[in-house]
């Protein structure tokens, strides 16, 4: 079972884009491993973490609505951000900890792709500490 519904997903991967945006630019095979990673990690946690997340996911969707009269996916990108930065800056705590919370399952899907290392220019040394004491 998938912790996330379809267009709980379709949601998600749409935020990410304002997060991350360059994930627009992953083909298939990246938005399937961005899927991937995100639930495996999911799958890991408990359910009442899991309805959490989705719960924010539902408030981060509709809550643009009390002040643009529009869903999040409905409003320009400049207002997508400004919510964004709301939530990240100056909403109450619990809040700012969703979206937090959002952003760091974002980010893992997105940078968790080892596919993705030597685009980013993330090469690590598997060695150990080699180049520290070369």
């Amino acid at each position: 079972m998938t912790p996330l519904s379809e267009r709980q997903w379709h949601f998600l991967l749409s935020l990410g884009r304002r997060l991350i945006p360059p994930l627009e630019d992953l083909d298939e095979e990246g938005r399937q491993r961005f899927r991937a990673i995100i639930a495996a990690a999911l799958a890991e946690r408990p359910t009442a973490v899991q309805r959490r997340i989705r719960l924010f996911l539902g408030l981060v969707r509709w809550a643009p609505v009390l002040r643009w009269a529009a869903a999040f996916e409905r409003l320009p990108a400049p207002r997508q951000d400004r919510f964004l930065r709301w939530l990240q800056d100056d909403a109450p705590g619990r809040l700012r900890q969703g979206l937090w919370g959002l952003k760091t399952i974002v980010f893992m899907g997105y940078y968790g792709q080892a596919e993705l290392a030597p685009h980013l220019g993330y090469t690590p040394c598997r060695t150990g500490n080699e180049k520290l004491h070369g």
